[in-house]
């Protein structure tokens, strides 16, 4: 289940965070720093438009130098000069030429998208209460969850001339790079600090103990194995941004627009699976629950069987103990006829003390005898017995390596790593769906807010795309900057907030639904918010010309989601490698843009 968002304000740590970074691009200057020239007329204020421009009112203009920072050659991308006065959005809302009056219209804009994220936000976290997880939880959530960043590129190259779109549809291409790189870097990092807790002996860390302070390698997160699972579904997703970018690769410019359909197209695919993963999750939940049960007897079976045999079930080399097997099945076979049946095999299981997990043992019986009765008979004979041991002791090989597959203690390890897989799997297939006091006025109340949000998020998209733009002429940063910072914040605060205040409880329930949710909104990103961009380039004709923004989100995206696929414990120096991502794309960026040129 989603997280609850709550309207309430930026912590101060963001605030200062979207100080920092929206001034910091204003404190480099360019090594050959130049003036822009910019038509002011005299005697009269250029701030706030009345969007009514007489023909003369800008005939006499002066010089005046702006701030000489981060400039490109004539005519690239992220600069405009503006020759005239603003253009008021849908007619009527202000807009200013001013440095000062475009920050002011950015954050009341960028506001008023926040509070159509949170309404989204409640209102699909209401109707998830009343339906339940299926269609609405699958499907409609992370859709709705995404649509003030897809509505804001969708707006950034909408509107204008074929110029203005491939100037402005930077803009959105910011938003979708920062969304995704503030999720996995500073948002990640941010929910390992104030998640973490005591680790213990075999690196998992213990609910709501934190005794060890700010300890690097004795404190962390633990995960559930769906969390990872989770991860991995996100590596995925950056394949629309791979095949996209093959003709730069290649350099084969002419079949750009061919796998700019080809990305939209597979990017499409990859969300609708990707929904319907959502929606039929808990058919495969207890599938892999199943799976890590089954595993769990496995384990149970060859521990109980090397304590009971007074035997090591392997050789120092690896090779399986044959007699020490033989051994097992004579005692199993308690009629001395040859043969094991099931009643002789539900008598040794149930002699195996499973009191970590609520078994079955019939089923336990019909696993195992599917398993190891290949002549289809009903019962197992010496051979067949032999083969299914020596495969599941193979089968512990593989999965323990840290304690030595051939130690006296592998079986006991291979038994803890199943019990826990289970464990952590157990814990996500406890959700309920809460039974609400009124159910016709909350689906009423919950269909209001995803209304009111959806219509919000499309009035205000334009207007703060164009007061990015705007703020981008009046300062001369580039508007990708811009929006790579800034507009994320707008988007994705209210769950920002709601993650931390989630990871606080210090569980590892809580933090598996937590950076569940994160995984899923970068995934979003990859897939719904990137097909919106794709289908505005095909569909305006603009060029592809997105190399550094495609390469930060390509790395960040191949790191954390690496790093996080194949592990479930993240120590505290975890978030260090999250942190450092955040100014190295940036670096990145300016690097290949302004030194070499990639724009």
């Amino acid at each position: 289940m989603a997280w609850r968002s709550k309207s309430s304000p930026l912590p101060l740590p963001l605030l200062l965070l979207f100080l920092v970074s929206l001034l910091l691009p204003i404190a480099i200057r360019g090594a050959e720093a130049r003036s822009i020239s910019r038509p002011v007329a005299l005697g009269s204020d250029p701030s706030l438009s009345d969007g009514i421009d007489t023909p003369h009112s800008y005939s006499r203009s002066r010089s005046v130098p702006l701030l000489r920072l981060l400039t490109r050659s004539e005519g690239s991308r992220g600069f405009r000069a503006s020759e005239e006065g603003c253009e008021q959005t849908y007619g009527f809302l202000p807009c200013t030429t001013t440095v000062v009056g475009n920050l002011f219209l950015v954050v009341v804009y960028g506001f008023l998208m926040f509070k159509a994220a949170t309404y989204l936000s409640a209102g699909c976290e209401m109707l998830l209460e009343i339906l339940g997880p299926g269609i609405v939880g699958g499907l409609f959530l992370p859709i709705l969850g995404a649509l003030p960043d897809a509505m804001l590129i969708l707006v950034s190259g909408l509107s204008g001339s074929k110029e203005t779109a491939q100037s402005q549809v930077l803009i959105g291409m910011g938003l979708l790079a920062g969304s995704t790189v503030m999720l996995l870097t500073l948002l990640w990092g941010s929910c390992i600090v104030v998640g973490k807790c005591d680790l213990s002996e075999n690196l998992t860390s213990v609910d709501s103990q934190d005794t060890k302070g700010f300890s690097l390698f004795g404190s962390g997160v633990t995960t559930d194995l769906q969390t990872s699972y989770a991860a991995r579904i996100m590596a995925i997703s950056i394949l629309p941004f791979i095949i996209v970018q093959l003709p730069k690769i290649f350099k084969f410019p002419s079949g750009q627009r061919l796998t700019v359909l080809l990305s939209l197209i597979v990017a499409v695919a990859l969300v609708l699976s990707y929904c319907l993963y959502q929606i039929f999750q808990p058919w495969i939940q207890r599938r892999r629950l199943a799976y890590a049960k089954h595993k769990h007897v496995i384990s149970g079976i060859l521990r109980h069987a090397q304590m009971e045999t007074l035997g090591r079930l392997l050789y120092d080399d690896g090779t399986p103990n044959v007699s020490i097997i033989k051994k097992l099945f004579h005692k199993i076979d308690l009629d001395e006829n040859g043969l094991i049946s099931r009643a002789e095999l539900r008598a040794f299981i149930i002699g195996i003390q499973f009191e970590e997990i609520d078994l079955d043992r019939d089923d336990a019986v019909d696993k195992v005898m599917d398993e190891f009765d290949t002549s289809g008979n009903d019962i197992i004979e010496e051979e067949e017995f032999i083969r299914g041991i020596c495969k599941w002791l193979e089968e512990a090989k593989r999965s323990i390596t840290f304690s030595g597959a051939y130690s006296k203690r592998f079986l006991h390890d291979f038994h803890m790593k199943t019990r826990d897989e289970h464990n952590l799997l157990l814990d996500k297939g406890d959700e309920v769906v809460e039974n609400v006091d009124n159910p016709a006025w909350t689906c009423f109340k919950a269909i209001l807010l995803v209304l009111l949000g959806t219509v919000m998020a499309a009035i205000f998209a334009d207007p703060l795309v164009d007061a990015v733009d705007n703020f981008s002429l009046a300062t001369s940063i580039p508007s990708f900057f811009i929006s790579f910072i800034a507009m994320p914040l707008a988007t994705n605060s209210s769950e920002a907030v709601s993650a931390i205040i989630f990871a606080c409880r210090k569980k590892q329930r809580t933090s598996s639904l937590t950076f569940s949710e994160i995984y899923g909104g970068v995934t979003m990103n990859n897939t719904l918010c990137l097909a919106v961009f794709l289908a505005l380039v095909y569909l305006r004709h603009l060029t592809w010309d997105f190399s550094s923004e495609v390469l930060i989100i390509l790395i960040v995206c191949i790191v954390m989601g690496l790093f996080t696929s194949f592990r479930t414990t993240f120590p505290l120096w975890t978030c260090f490698v999250a942190f450092l991502l955040y100014p190295l794309s940036l670096v990145i960026v300016y690097v290949l843009d302004f030194i070499f040129g990639w724009s």
